[in-house]
């Protein structure tokens, strides 16, 4: 199981996609969790999600907590595989949610009724890739030591 967390590939490519999603995504989290880059903050994120879109309070709770915590644990690549497996499935909620009916476009010159799903299928690659991949360099992931038995497999 540990294996299956941790190991990753020492190369440069998952720390290039782990970067790019958590520079990304992190802004995203930190408008639901803190209320910065112009958002609502956690207890007007939550209202929102559980009032308006109607979701139950613990799913509204784990897409604030996967967007803000998951990329501070992407940025350093710790437990890269578990988190970016938790951001692929987030998206697919996102875009079944919300984004489906909108068409596959975003929303760039206001013509639309709301954002196209583009951005989320960008995403959920990134994350397919970082669970296929691992954290790459420079990642914790690289620094945890696996058994004999978990490094010959």
């Amino acid at each position: 199981m540990k294996q299956l967390i941790f190991q990753t590939r020492p190369d440069f490519t998952g720390l290039l996609l782990r970067l790019t999603a958590a520079i990304v995504l992190f802004p995203h989290g930190a408008q639901k969790m803190l209320g910065w880059f112009g958002g609502y903050g956690f207890s007007g994120t939550m209202t929102f999600f559980t009032d308006t879109v109607h979701l139950p309070w613990l799913i509204g709770f784990l897409v604030i907590v996967i967007e803000f915590v998951g990329p501070l644990f992407l940025l350093a690549g710790a437990a890269t595989r578990l988190w970016a497996a938790f951001t692929a499935i987030l998206m697919v909620g996102i875009v079944i949610t919300s984004h489906l009916d909108n068409g596959f476009f975003m929303n760039w010159f206001g013509n639309q009724k709301g954002e196209g799903y583009e951005f989320h299928l960008l995403m959920i690659g990134i994350c397919l890739a970082l669970v296929v991949n691992g954290g790459g360099r420079y990642s914790v992931d690289g620094n945890v030591r696996l058994g004999k038995k978990e490094r010959s497999n």
